[in-house]
């Protein structure tokens, strides 16, 4: 009986060991498997930076969209192999960052780099491409190259230099939001300049008084600011610029109308040169007075003008049309006119119709006239053939 077990249990202790064997490697294998996942499986404490430094844009990045939004970096455009760039010159890329150090501070940890240095990572990161001149031979009739070449290659070794070294930018450049909503307002302003002869006739007015005094205070405001600068350096020899930045491309609005101008820290002109200028200027006034024309002629001009604009402002369609109706019923009365004339000429004279009033008078009375002037020929004929 000790050898014989129960129905459907297995009382070897070798094949039960084997079993537990394998049981313990299967549940060695499925946490190993579970560890394996655990530290495939992202953590999300790692995680976490990872996320914010794709989150974060990259320095250099903010650095270089920085350096070319700044109006201090002289740029020009050129074309580098068909394509239409900006660029600027390697000794005026370190003078800017040498006289505006804080826009390092964009750098972070970077900021302490040399320029030589942030220019090649720059170009490291394909923020800016080495350029060189097509065109490197002095042309006819001049004395060396342009500062500015128009047309760009790419220079083989893309390493920064402060030499004749030209560098462009290889990324777009950002426009702001006001400029894009301005880009769908000027066709609509193209529209509006086009349809402006239907305008009503108060809205022409408004619209013409409006841009002419705009005109007139551009226009009063250049002479005022150029008046003065010539009076201040002839008298005191001092560069005063008033509104310095009325005439600048890329200022700001806050820059735009700054009214009171930098210190001038240049040399003060000599006495020659000021009393040159001042020749000129007295010479030039003259010739203005001389040339100036008289009251009639300024009269006659602004009558011309005058009846210019008001031919522009009366005009409306309901005239167009009524003008086109005028000249369709002058043709037609002429035409009718023409075929009434060769049917005349046509009919005979017995068959014409009999004049009224006044014109029929007239027309007997030239008739009477010519039958007594032809009967006084026949009588004159008569009597020559009688003697």
């Amino acid at each position: 009986m000790s050898g014989v077990g129960a129905p459907g249990v297995d009382t070897c202790p070798s094949r039960w060991l084997k079993d537990k064997g394998k049981m313990k490697k299967s549940s060695g294998a499925a946490a190993d498997k579970k560890r394996t996942r655990r530290s495939s499986a992202p953590d999300p404490s790692s995680d976490a930076p990872l996320k914010k430094q794709a989150a974060k844009k990259d320095v250099f990045q903010v650095f270089a969209e920085k350096v070319r939004d700044h109006k201090e970096l002289v740029s020009r455009w050129a074309v580098l192999q068909e394509t239409r760039v900006e660029y600027f010159r390697g000794k005026d890329f370190v003078s800017f960052l040498k006289n505006h150090p804080e826009v390092k501070d964009i750098l972070e940890s970077d900021k302490n780099l040399e320029t030589e240095e942030i220019a090649n990572i720059l170009l490291g990161k394909n923020l800016l491409v080495r350029c060189d001149r097509v065109v490197k031979t002095v042309r006819p009739g001049k004395k060396k190259l342009s500062t500015w070449p128009a047309h760009l290659e790419i220079f083989p070794e893309q390493v920064f230099s402060e030499n004749d070294a030209f560098f462009a930018w290889t990324f777009a450049k950002r426009h702001p939001l006001w400029q894009t909503l301005l880009s769908f307002f000027w066709p609509v302003l193209t529209l509006a300049i086009c349809l402006f002869p239907v305008y009503p006739h108060s809205c022409k007015l408004l619209i013409l008084y409006s841009c002419a005094g705009i005109l007139f205070l551009i226009l009063s405001l250049l002479l005022i600011r150029g008046a003065l600068f010539g009076v201040l350096y002839i008298i005191l020899g001092k560069r005063v610029w008033f509104f310095p930045n009325i005439l600048a491309e890329e200022a700001t609005l806050p820059e735009l109308f700054r009214f009171w101008p930098k210190k001038d820290e240049e040399e003060k002109p000599k006495w020659t040169t000021r009393l040159f200028y001042a020749v000129v200027a007295v010479l030039f006034i003259l010739l203005l007075r001389h040339h100036a024309p008289d009251e009639a002629a300024r009269a006659r001009y602004q009558k011309r003008v005058s009846n210019i604009i008001d031919d522009v402002l009366e005009w409306s369609p309901t005239l167009a049309l009524s003008g086109m109706m005028e000249k369709q019923q002058n043709v037609a009365n002429v035409t009718g006119s023409a075929d009434t004339a060769s049917q005349a000429g046509t009919t005979e004279p017995e068959h014409t119709a009999p004049a009224d009033g006044e014109d029929a008078k007239s027309f007997a009375e030239q008739y009477n006239s010519a039958e007594e002037v032809t009967d006084n020929l026949e009588d004159a004929g008569e009597d020559k053939q009688s003697d």
